[in-house]
């Protein structure tokens, strides 16, 4: 049986509001695992997931309740498999290697930060980066996010955020 994780990360909100839940009801429809890799920015934005399990990170923007009650990185078992997350921040060059020195024996690293989404295998281990789910990137460039699957083997895949207005 296959399981599916949502995956996003930089939302940057202050809190969830309606839009924001519109979306993630759309984007996360079938999936009950959620994982958040960090610049939520306040804990609330958690409550917009509902009944899935949440797997959150603290990042370099949030809040300091956010700061306090969400690690900095944690690994998560799904179907045998094991994922890092972790949001990323200080490492801005060469990324993946800086990732694979905090984490021991995973699967799959999911990480944010950078803004930019990523998803493909490094010494067999498969990185992703679901982008940032509220679009900030240039000239109104869509927020992106990753569902990733976990069967016999891993898979991802990077998907746009669809626009609602």
């Amino acid at each position: 049986m296959t399981t599916r994780i949502g995956i996003l990360s930089d939302t940057h909100l202050i809190r969830p509001d309606e839009y924001f839940r519109q979306l993630v009801d759309l984007c996360f429809a079938d999936v009950p695992i959620i994982f958040h890799a960090g610049d939520l920015t306040d804990l609330s934005v958690l409550d917009a997931f509902g009944g899935r399990e949440v797997h959150a990170v603290h990042g370099n923007m949030c809040h300091v309740s956010s700061r306090n009650n969400l690690p900095a990185k944690k690994i998560i078992y799904v179907e045998g498999f094991a994922v890092g997350l972790m949001h990323g921040m200080g490492f801005h060059h060469h990324m993946e290697e800086h990732l694979l020195r905090e984490f021991d024996k995973v699967d799959c690293i999911v990480f944010g930060h950078t803004h930019r989404p990523v998803c493909h295998a490094l010494f067999e281990i498969l990185f992703i980066n679901p982008g940032t789910f509220i679009g900030s990137g240039r000239h109104g460039a869509p927020g992106t996010y990753a569902i990733l699957e976990a069967d016999k083997t891993l898979t991802g895949q990077i998907l746009e955020v669809p626009r609602l207005r």
